[in-house]
């Protein structure tokens, strides 16, 4: 277990409370949605404050969840091992710190609050909608950490939460997107969040959910259907992701559309193939982690075609 610490040490403690490795990957979400539908530059103060909102709702909703489930939390730091701290992108710090006693109840508590304070003031100057989006968010992630006893129905809430970041920035730089835009855009992130993030960190934690009861998909129905249902939400992330393109108001040429493709069979479908045939718990981290870069990757592939467009 972690001992507490004092100064920067300390400060990583909270990081770690918010998980901010795997929390800077998932503000790529919110800049490529911004990207992909905003044709033109948003007004710097538009780009400056997005910013800082984004940082500070991520910041607090990963902190939420732990307060949320602080109780459960230290039930499954007994029973888990240590070897999944060197190969899981959510423990690269410390995972669980208040359930581990390096931080307390309090603490964390005040922390989520701060930055979703922060977060909210933000990004209601950015647009009202945004803000409604984001205590939506946090109030469903609150019902998903307390359905973790109660239904596996809990993954979708999951897929929901996930797309909430993103269709704010949306809204912040156009307060009238295209409903078809917004659909596919929340198809294509809800997939990826269920086959490539949700599914795969409860498969890492089976055996300990088992243990407490936990209703996931790999407890209630094993390996088998949760194989298929990663396969399935990441083939079609793959094809959503197509659509997207093709739908962007932004003129994306075939090189790009096959990049970004390419993209999603290297991060989603190869590693979801192997655990299909290996069903092995370091498969299903390497998953995790791997699709945990799939959106940065995307971004950078966004990015490289709007710099080709301003500077040419």
């Amino acid at each position: 277990m972690a001992t507490p610490a004092m100064g920067i040490s300390r400060l990583k403690l909270f990081f770690a409370l918010s998980r901010t490795p795997h929390s800077l990957l998932d503000m790529a979400t919110p800049i490529l949605g911004a990207l992909l539908w905003f044709e033109g530059i948003p007004p710097l103060w538009i780009v400056g404050l997005g910013l800082i909102t984004v940082f500070a709702g991520y910041t607090a909703v990963y902190a939420l969840n732990d307060v949320m489930d602080y109780r459960m939390d230290k039930e499954k730091v007994q029973l888990e091992d240590t070897q999944i701290s060197a190969d899981y992108l959510d423990a690269v710090l410390v995972r669980h710190p208040m359930a581990q006693g390096v931080l307390s109840f309090k603490e964390g508590l005040i922390w989520s609050m701060a930055w979703g304070s922060l977060a909210l003031m933000g990004a209601f100057l950015l647009n009202p909608v945004c803000a409604f989006i984001f205590l939506w968010g946090c109030a469903l992630e609150a019902v998903y950490c307390r359905m973790l006893k109660v239904s596996y129905f809990r993954t979708l809430i999951s897929g929901v939460v996930k797309t909430c970041g993103c269709m704010a920035a949306v809204f912040a730089v156009d307060p009238h997107p295209s409903p078809v835009f917004l659909s596919i855009l929340f198809l294509w992130l809800f997939t990826w969040e269920i086959g490539g993030q949700n599914i795969p960190a409860d498969w890492t934690d089976t055996d300990v959910d088992r243990t407490i009861h936990a209703q996931t998909i790999p407890v209630r129905f094993g390996p088998h259907v949760a194989n298929w249902v990663i396969l399935g939400m990441l083939i079609a992330t793959i094809l959503l992701n197509g659509i997207l393109i093709w739908i962007s108001p932004i003129d994306f040429q075939f090189a790009f559309v096959l990049g970004t493709s390419l993209l999603g069979i290297y991060l989603l479908f190869f590693p979801a193939l192997r655990l299909f045939r290996t069903r092995d718990r370091k498969d299903a981290m390497a998953l995790f982690n791997k699709a945990s870069y799939y959106p940065l990757a995307m971004l950078t592939v966004v990015l490289i075609k709007r710099g080709a467009d301003f500077f040419g």
